[in-house]
C-alpha cells in the first residue's frame, strides 16, 4: 500500500492525539505546538512550546511525539525542536486546562493518563475478541488495571471469556447517574469491564440495532462510565470492519492508538490492511500488529500452517508498523474464552505468545503513561478536588 507523505495538516492531525498527562489535553489544542512539517529528506520537524523548560514530563511527550509521528508513512526519523511558552501563552494554556479538566466527562470519562488501544481487524473471524481478553489479562497479570471495553455491540463475547458476570451497577455522581464496571482481580492487577452483554437478559439475546444506534452504545460507554483515573490501560474490542462504531470512537478519543488483528492469511491481510488505512484517515496511530492462528503444532511436534503463512508480516510490512507477536493455533485458546479462564493465565505456547505481546505493549509500542514529579501531582489533586465537588 503506498501512501502520500503527511502535510502539516496531517501531522497537526496526529499530534492531536499526544495528551499532556499534566494538564490533561492534547498538545495542539494548548498551543504548545508550534510548528510540524515534513521535509523532503523524510524528517519530521516539531517545534514544541512547554509551559517550563524543566517539565517534569517533558520525556513523556517527547515519546509519544516521536511514536505518532513516526508512524505516518514517508517519516524516517523526528526532529523535535524545544522552546518555552510566553506568561501570556502559559496563562491561556492552564485555563484551557482547568476547563477541559472542569468538563471532562462531557468529553469521555477515561482518564487523561489512560493509554487508550482498539484492537480493530478488517474482517469477522480473525480472533479479535480473544486477543484483547487475552492481552488484557496478560497486562493485569503484571499489576496494571486495565479495563476492557466491549464496543462490539452486536457480537458481545467478553464477558464470558473474561468469566465476569452481573448486571452494571450505578452511582450518583453530581447530577448524573454513572455506570460502575464490573470487577475481576487478576493478582496484583484488575481488570474493569464493560459490554452490552451486562445489560440485556441473557447472552442469547439479539441486539437489532442501526449503526447511529450503535454508536451512540459505545459513546455512553465512553462518557457514562466510572472508569477511573488510575485507570493504566483501556483495551477496546472493536467491531470488525471500518464503520460507524470506529469513527466514532477515533473522534470521541483521537489519543487512542490502534492494534490491527489479522490471520496468516493473504486474503485476511489484504482486508487488514483498511483497518490501517481507517485509522490514519482518522489520525491514530497503528502501535503494531497482530498475527494470530499462526500455526497447528501436533502432538509429534510438526507445525502446520493451516491458515497460510506470512500475512501478519506482510501487513506490518505495508503498513510500516511492528508485527507485535504471533499467536499459535491451540485448542486450549478457545477452550480458556468458553470457560472464562484466558489462556494468557495458563500455561503453553499460546499463553507465552499473548503474554511476550503484552510485554511489547508496555516497553515498546504503548508504554504506561510515567506520572512523575510534583506538577503531575497538581493535577491529580485538581481532578480530586473536583470529584469532590460533584460527589
Amino acid at each position: 500500500m503506498t501512501e502520500a507523505p503527511p502535510t502539516s495538516e496531517d501531522l497537526l492531525g496526529l499530534l492531536r492525539g499526544v495528551i499532556d498527562p499534566e494538564l490533561g489535553s492534547d498538545i495542539v489544542e494548548l498551543g504548545m505546538v508550534r510548528s510540524a512539517a515534513l521535509r523532503p529528506d523524510g524528517e519530521a520537524v516539531v517545534t514544541i512550546a512547554l509551559t517550563t523548560a524543566g517539565c517534569p514530563l517533558r520525556a513523556q511527550i517527547q515519546k509519544d511525539i516521536r511514536a505518532r509521528v513516526g508512524s505516518a508513512p514517508g517519516v524516517d526519523r523526528v526532529r523535535i525542536e524545544w522552546t518555552e511558552m510566553t506568561q501570556e501563552e502559559k496563562t491561556s494554556a492552564m485555563a484551557k486546562a482547568r476547563w477541559n479538566i472542569s468538563q471532562r466527562e462531557e468529553d469521555t470519562s477515561v482518564g487523561p493518563t489512560t493509554r487508550v488501544v482498539m484492537i480493530a481487524s478488517g474482517k469477522g473471524g480473525v480472533g479479535k475478541s480473544s486477543v484483547t481478553v487475552n492481552l488484557a489479562a496478560a497486562l493485569a497479570a503484571r499489576g496494571l488495571k486495565v479495563g476492557v471495553l466491549d464496543a462490539d455491540v452486536w457480537g458481545f463475547s467478553v464477558p464470558r471469556m473474561l468469566g465476569v458476570s452481573g448486571r452494571l451497577a450505578g452511582r450518583e455522581k453530581g447530577e448524573r447517574r454513572v455506570m460502575v464496571p464490573n470487577e475481576r482481580r487478576v493478582g496484583d492487577g484488575v481488570l474493569r469491564v464493560v459490554s452490552m452483554g451486562f445489560l440485556v437478559e441473557d447472552e442469547e439475546t439479539a441486539l437489532m440495532w442501526r449503526g447511529l444506534m450503535l454508536n451512540r452504545g459505545v459513546q455512553h460507554f465512553l462518557q457514562d462510565v466510572a472508569w477511573g483515573d488510575d485507570l493504566d490501560y483501556l483495551l477496546i474490542d472493536m467491531p470488525p470492519g471500518t464503520g460507524d462504531v470506529q469513527m466514532g470512537v477515533a473522534k470521541l478519543i483521537p489519543r487512542a492508538e490502534v492494534i490491527i488483528v489479522t490471520t496468516p492469511a493473504v486474503a485476511a491481510q489484504k482486508v487488514a490492511i483498511r483497518a490501517v488505512s481507517m485509522a490514519r484517515k482518522s489520525y491514530l496511530r497503528v502501535a503494531g500488529v497482530v498475527e494470530n492462528m499462526s500455526t497447528f503444532t501436533c502432538d509429534h511436534g510438526t507445525e502446520y500452517p493451516l491458515f497460510g503463512e506470512g500475512g501478519g508480516e506482510a501487513l506490518a510490512t505495508d503498513a510500516g508498523v511492528p508485527l507485535l507477536g504471533q499467536v499459535p493455533l491451540e485448542p486450549a485458546v478457545s477452550a480458556g474464552g468458553d470457560t472464562g479462564e484466558p489462556i494468557a493465565l495458563g500455561s503453553g505456547a499460546a499463553a507465552e505468545a499473548f503474554r511476550a505481546i503484552a510485554t511489547r505493549i508496555v516497553d515498546e509500542a504503548v508504554p504506561p503513561t510515567e506520572m512523575a514529579g510534583c506538577s503531575a501531582r497538581m493535577l491529580q489533586a485538581a481532578v480530586a478536588a473536583l470529584d469532590a465537588a460533584d460527589a
